[in-house]
């Protein structure tokens, strides 16, 4: 019989909840699908949905199949890339593992987003690449 983690805090949140919903969330956003119309979706408040995003409340399987659907994306997506998970198939990403945290919460912030979906829509290489550039040196600069 398995037993409850003796190190594991009431009421904070599992790491697992928290990828699944930021990985909820970021799906959400990128389809530019409020919070209302996902709850209305999927049979929930919107307030739920904002639980199931901040990983507060966890997400049981059928609920997660729902968002699923009204995402249309593989129930799978919401579990990809999540940090400590084991390597799949030999496949080793050191650096990437290390980054995955902050790579997740830019691309779920709404600056994130947009700054993607804007990138994506930048057709000549040379332009791509001048916008690297200035991104690039404007980091440098950030005193912060």
């Amino acid at each position: 019989m398995l037993n409850p983690s003796p190190e594991k805090s009431k009421g904070k949140p599992e790491p697992v909840d928290i990828h699944v919903g930021r990985r909820i969330r970021m799906r959400r956003v990128w389809l530019q699908v409020t919070q209302m119309a996902l709850a209305e979706a999927i049979g929930v408040t919107f307030q739920q949905v904002q639980k199931y995003e901040k990983g507060t409340n966890r997400v049981g399987a059928s609920r997660l199949q729902q968002i699923a659907d009204a995402l249309d994306a593989p129930v799978s997506y919401f579990f990809e890339d999540m940090p400590g998970a084991a390597a799949v198939d030999g496949d080793d990403r050191g650096d990437q593992k290390r980054l995955q945290p902050e790579i997740m919460e830019f691309a779920s912030s709404d600056e994130g987003l947009a700054l993607i979906r804007a990138f994506s829509r930048i057709t000549d290489k040379r332009v791509r690449s001048r916008t690297l550039g200035l991104v690039k040196a404007l980091a440098e600069q950030d005193p912060s």
